[in-house]
């Protein structure tokens, strides 16, 4: 047991802390209401501006899906180009629209445990974009599927369309930005996991002070 005196402004105060093996110690703590988690243990997590973050995830992930059907009802059934063949419009577009629908929700309720879910998905986007990133470049690198011609493949797309350069640069142009989309999905990503692991170890910290102030202190005249 520890006590403590201070005096401000005229008053005397006594602090006294009362040990866990205090029986005092079980009685105050079944008494004692469990905190809240307040707007300051997520304010780190606030200046990210979580609805933003979650709102460009929202719409990239929007054009992901519509570029992932108009692209795969237009290529032809037999040859499809690494992107669409991959899938990666569709399981990148939907993962960012539930971490963009976790990052708006995140911004309406103050729930600790909902930043942990969104650094876990912010997580799962850091990587998936980093996967579909380098699917694009391959595409970029390699000819228009279907051009290679041999005995046991014969040439599966129209001769003009290979020999097109017009239609290689039109490909490449449109995995360029594709690309270019990826790294504002990463960078969103990266900044909403940085400052939700910011606000997990803030609320922790202020979790154990608020715990040892269980003990309201005791004052003796």
């Amino acid at each position: 047991m520890a006590t403590t005196v201070t005096e401000s402004g005229g008053v005397r105060i006594i602090t006294e802390v009362i040990s866990a093996t205090d029986p005092r110690a079980a009685q105050l703590a079944s008494s004692s209401v469990r905190p809240t988690v307040s707007s300051f243990q997520v304010s780190g997590f606030r200046r990210a501006q979580p609805k933003v973050l979650g709102t460009i995830h929202i719409v990239t992930g929007i054009i992901h899906l519509c570029f992932g059907v108009i692209l795969t009802c237009a290529e032809n059934n037999h040859v499809l180009s690494i992107p669409v063949a991959s899938g990666v419009f569709f399981w990148l577009g939907v993962l960012l629209l539930v971490s963009g629908s976790l990052l708006v929700e995140s911004e309406k309720r103050e729930n600790i445990l909902l930043v942990k879910v969104c650094c876990v998905a912010n997580t799962t986007v850091i990587l998936s974009t980093l996967v579909a990133m380098l699917i694009h470049m391959v595409a970029i690198t390699h000819s228009i599927p279907g051009c290679s011609s041999s005995a046991s493949m014969p040439l599966l797309v129209r001769q003009e369309w290979c020999s097109s350069a017009e239609t290689k640069a039109l490909s490449n142009g449109f995995d360029s930005i594709l690309v270019l989309f990826g790294l504002l999905e990463f960078c969103t990503a990266v900044a909403a996991l940085a400052f939700g692991c910011t606000a997990i170890k803030q609320y922790s910290y202020t979790r154990m002070v608020r715990l040892l102030r269980r003990l309201p202190p005791i004052s003796r005249p």
